[in-house]
């Protein structure tokens, strides 16, 4: 959620409490330190700070929609379909709970949708292990989609923890 945007919301609603006003001086803070790396990469502050907010974003699509393909590959058993079924929940989740942090209304409610990026992420992994496992698909056709998730787990984690240093 934009900062200038949000400070209007609840200024109109008359509700902004300290947690609120914290969470505002965060992003202002966020975004001075993308204005200070833009400005030593020779690129306009908007450029980069769309690039930062949309890189995740848009990876998590592309994962989900990597992992629709995926599941339609797997065979017609029933264990396959369970497989097909649950892998295809939490990729898709992934992407769609990202989306829901970004709108997040404060700090706590930002940390908390993001653990669920988490958990969905990490469930996502543990589905895929399991196809390789039980041979359903050669690891070679999965390896590069389990290390995207690897890699989007990688970045989730580490912003809850920076979200919870500032706090």
């Amino acid at each position: 959620m934009n900062a200038e945007r949000g400070t209007t919301m609840n200024a109109e609603l008359g509700t902004q409490n300290a947690e609120d006003k914290a969470w505002n001086a965060e992003e202002q803070n966020l975004e001075s330190e993308v204005e200070s790396e833009a400005e030593n990469e020779g690129l306009g502050v908007q450029e980069q700070t769309a690039t930062r907010r949309d890189d995740l974003r848009d990876r998590t699509k592309a994962f989900a929609l990597r992992v629709i393909k995926l599941v339609d590959s797997l065979p017609e058993t029933s264990v396959g379909k369970v497989i097909r079924n649950q892998l295809l929940r939490c990729g898709t989740s992934v992407g769609a709970n990202y989306r829901a942090a970004k709108r997040a209304k404060s700090a706590a409610d930002f940390i908390s949708k993001m653990g669920t990026v988490e958990e969905e992420a990490d469930e996502a992994m543990y589905w895929m292990e399991l196809i390789v496992e039980t041979r359903m698909l050669k690891e070679d056709r999965i390896v590069d989609l389990y290390r995207e998730a690897d890699e989007i787990l990688a970045m989730v984690v580490a912003s809850i923890k920076t979200a919870k240093g500032r706090k």
